[in-house]
């Protein structure tokens, strides 16, 4: 009787080895859902889409990453309240969407002329002052990985916009956000807060006389076809924060972990190139076109911009918190008038 329970034991562990290693089920891949709201082409669109790419190389298949482009789970309005619930694990809004979720310090990067060029505003989003911005989304659910650029924003106009007296009465749409609503008053413009999608529509029509953008979002939705003038100022900055999930990132393995926050680094140089890139050929395609006029702003007159818009610097100087303004100011050089 024991030999044969015995023998029964045998049979089935060498059954067992005997099955063939295929029908082991591997685990399943970790799912990533990264959700964005523009197009896939934009510079945002492919560098989700090389993040994707070598994260899911180096992790060898452990993860998988779904990139969901224009708004096809969650709309503008929705995706951050989707991110905090767990529906999707990643995103990568522009900055102007922390005020509204309660982190007002984020409205530094509105402030006109704080960056002169990307290397001030890289010593700002890749140093200690863009790690303490996002920290402090972590009491919101939120851990920030990486600010990923669009650009540096022109005027478009039509009528030239070369001193500060040429903006006065002129109505110019602006993303919804206080400090961008002090920046035209302070140089005596009505701002018009306006969906994006809206903004042509209203060039064409009258509705706007104008607009403030990168030139690849200028080009990109036609605005140059309804603009006469286009004023080369760079005067203010558009980017985006890559975040995900607190408690999902948490929850991952650390050595999986490690290796997405090293995908992530390297597809932020290939986000920030390929924004440069695509502004620069949106500048050279809207001259080409010759439907706009470009103003390029002399320094005396860019000077007398920077002046008069400082008044946006301290009218929001306490909405945003003026010890970080200070260490912007301090990381950029930028003198206060």
């Amino acid at each position: 009787m024991k030999f044969t329970r015995c023998l029964k034991s045998m049979v089935a562990v060498t059954s067992v080895l005997a099955l063939p290693l295929t029908s082991i089920a591997a685990p399943a891949p970790i799912l990533i859902k990264f959700s964005h709201v523009v197009a896939q082409h934009t510079p945002k669109g492919q560098a989700a889409d090389y993040f994707k790419k070598i994260a899911e190389e180096r992790t060898k298949g452990r993860v998988k990453i779904e990139v969901y482009p224009n708004s096809q789970l969650y709309k503008d309005k929705e995706e951050m309240e989707a991110l905090q619930l767990g529906a999707v694990q990643m995103l990568a809004p522009s900055l102007a969407k922390f005020a509204p979720l309660g982190v007002k310090e984020f409205e530094v990067f509105d402030l006109p002329f704080i960056f002169d060029n990307y290397q001030e505003l890289h010593r700002v989003t890749q140093g200690p002052v863009g790690a303490k911005l996002l920290a402090k989304l972590e009491a919101k659910g939120i851990h920030g990985l990486a600010y990923w650029d669009n650009g540096f924003k022109v005027m478009s106009n039509n009528t030239p916009l070369k001193s500060v007296a040429d903006f006065k009465g002129q109505k110019l749409r602006i993303q919804s956000s206080k400090v961008l609503d002090s920046q035209m008053r302070s140089v005596g413009a009505n701002p018009q807060v306006m969906a994006f999608s809206e903004v042509y529509q209203a060039l064409q029509t009258g509705v706007v006389n104008g607009t403030e953008n990168p030139p690849s979002n200028l080009y990109t939705q036609k605005m140059h076809e309804v603009q006469k003038y286009v004023t080369l100022s760079d005067h203010g900055y558009l980017g985006y924060a890559v975040i995900v999930n607190k408690k999902f990132w948490a929850g991952l393995p650390a050595d999986i972990r490690t290796i997405l926050e090293g995908a992530m680094k390297d597809a932020t140089v290939f986000a920030n190139d390929v924004a440069k890139k695509d502004n620069d050929e949106a500048l050279a395609a809207v001259k080409k076109s010759g439907k706009s006029q470009f103003i390029t702003l002399t320094a005396a007159e860019r000077a007398q911009w920077k002046k008069a818009m400082d008044k946006a610097h301290k009218e929001n100087m306490s909405r945003i918190g003026a010890d970080l303004v200070q260490e912007v100011y301090k990381a950029t050089g930028y003198t206060a008038h």
